[in-house]
């Protein structure tokens, strides 16, 4: 697969780790994984999937997650039901990524792409990592996928890109 575009449908098959959010913001806590059935989930929500090329890498940290934060309240006001982070980094990763930077619930959700492996189906990957992309899925069908391409650049990808196109 090549991609993904306004129109298709979010494949089947696709599954993220992650540690659900208690609330609790100790990096030392580290929790259990556990399977997110992103395919069944994403037919019954509106979703915000952004891919990063790292948990705590300059861009994602300084610009991207901040972005987010700063316009959940709007992206929640356009329909989205939750904003979903992804990266190649394991679960165990994420989950302090999310609360290092303040995420006590699931408006939010840190998962891994284990291996990229879905980032790979679609060919968004580069080495061993995601490339960035947004990718909004609206009850099982995907409105919005894009990547940016120039490094440091979150014009597509981040919230404000994303909120652009809801």
């Amino acid at each position: 697969m090549s991609g993904l575009k306004a129109g298709d449908a979010f494949p089947e098959g696709v599954s993220f780790t992650y540690i659900a959010p208690t609330g609790e913001l100790d990096l030392t806590a580290c929790g259990l994984g556990v399977q997110y059935d992103a395919s069944k989930e994403f037919k019954n929500k509106k979703v915000v999937l952004v891919a990063v090329p790292g948990a705590f890498t300059p861009t994602c940290q300084e610009q991207h997650v901040p972005s987010y934060l700063a316009n959940l309240d709007n992206l929640k006001a356009k329909g989205v039901d939750q904003v979903i982070f992804i990266a190649s980094n394991d679960h165990w990763v994420m989950a302090a990524w999310g609360k290092a930077n303040g995420v006590k619930d699931e408006s939010i959700l840190f998962m891994s792409d284990p291996g990229t492996a879905f980032s790979k189906s679609i060919g968004w990957t580069q080495g061993d990592r995601t490339l960035r992309y947004a990718i909004v899925v609206d009850h099982g069908k995907v409105t919005y996928a894009e990547i940016d391409s120039v490094r440091g650049s979150i014009a597509n990808t981040g919230a404000e890109g994303v909120l652009a196109k809801l």
